[in-house]
């Protein structure tokens, strides 16, 4: 077993891996994106959007173009990573 493996991590501290330093890049749809965070931002059915989320899940940013995405990480010294 790697040390990875033997961490003791409760999901408080886990939560908060990457705080600051990470952000999340994903496409989402308009309708999952108000389902999950209802009152967030209205916008348009049916149409896909770039979001940026902080390492906790909590969105910071939606755009309809991923190099404004991107860029708002980078602007926030936030290391981008994709999410699939």
């Amino acid at each position: 077993m790697t040390d990875m493996q033997n961490a003791n991590v409760s999901p408080e501290q886990f939560a908060h891996l990457g705080e600051g330093a990470i952000g999340y890049i994903r496409k989402i749809s308009s309708d999952d994106f108000m389902a999950a965070w209802p009152g967030v931002a209205e916008m348009p059915s049916g149409i896909d959007i770039w979001a940026l989320f902080a390492a906790d899940g909590a969105p910071i940013l939606l755009t309809d173009e991923r190099s404004t995405a991107i860029a708002a990480a980078s602007e926030k010294e936030l290391t981008a990573v994709s999410l699939q």
